[in-house]
């Protein structure tokens, strides 16, 4: 074994003991998979599929509680895999790095593996629930010198992001949205009624739920920034926030950051209207783009 690899070596001084501990091993075992696993980003589904077994036997393994230790061709078929797996390009990854920056290229990794994203907007509409037109005059309006080429190019990645809610395994949306975003025109009363009407769908889907905080709510405790909140379900991920600047963005992970948001977001809930008197919101504000 190399002794290059801080993993590896931490489990070499266990290979010289008289007695061979089996439980302990197991579990030695079952952490250092578990680790190589979420160091290639992916789930335990994901890596359960790609070595041809359960999600439950996985999850035995990683917690060190089957009743037998895994054999060498099973690690040596998860580690292949695994690292096969890690090596296949995302679909966003395809895009060059003037459109996807490294910090960028985090979100929509995340975001196509969260089983629940809550976000707050109070400029644009949500990135995933955007129209093509909307997206175009978010674009134009920020970009004012970018090329055609570019424009249309970034907009094919939004509207590409967004096929995430559409899957049969799509995770949970929460948006929470400034009713400042409504009123905001963006390239013209059509495309504005085009976005209303499209939002008025999606919030109408079982696994998306859109509220409006409106303007008539003085003491909202909204924060002065967009937010993201993911969560990840069926493996020992951290929940991740994730907060956008003008070029750059940052994640975090501490417990107690993201407890921060994940309460200032539960107060925005409260504050807002509730799905039902968001949705009717959003209709009577289409009619204003008539």
């Amino acid at each position: 074994m190399s002794s290059e690899s801080p993993r590896i070596s931490r489990l070499e001084p266990y290979l010289s003991r008289t007695e061979p501990a089996p439980t302990l091993l197991k579990m030695l075992v079952g952490v250092q998979l578990a680790g190589i696993r979420e160091d290639a980003g992916l789930s335990q589904d994901q890596a359960a599929r790609a070595a041809g077994f359960s999600p439950a036997k996985l999850s035995r393994i990683e917690s060190g509680k089957g009743r037998r230790p895994p054999t060498e061709e099973y690690e040596a078929s998860v580690l292949l895999q695994l690292l096969k797996r890690a090596n296949e390009p995302g679909w966003w990854q395809r895009y060059d790095k003037r459109l996807m920056p490294e910090w960028f290229d985090r979100l929509v990794g995340l975001q196509e593996a969260a089983t629940a994203i809550r976000t707050f907007e109070l400029q644009y509409v949500p990135g995933l629930l955007q129209t093509e037109a909307y997206t175009r005059a978010v674009v134009e309006r920020g970009l004012p010198t970018a090329s055609a080429r570019e424009v249309q190019r970034r907009v094919e990645l939004r509207m590409r992001r967004r096929q995430l809610l559409h899957r049969a395994d799509a995770p949970r949306l929460w948006a929470i949205v400034d009713e400042s975003v409504l009123l905001r025109v963006l390239g013209s009363p059509a495309v504005m009624h085009e976005q209303l009407e499209y939002l008025v769908e999606m919030a109408q889907r079982p696994h998306v739920t859109v509220q409006i905080v409106p303007l008539d709510v003085t003491n909202a405790s909204a924060p002065a920034i967009p937010i993201t909140y993911l969560r990840f379900g069926g493996v020992d991920l951290p929940d991740i926030v994730y907060l956008e600047h003008i070029k750059s963005a940052a994640f975090l992970e501490d417990r107690d950051e993201t407890e921060e948001y994940r309460l200032a977001l539960d107060r925005l809930g409260d504050e807002a209207l509730d799905p039902r008197e968001s949705l009717e919101r959003l209709r009577e504000t289409m009619k204003r783009y008539a």
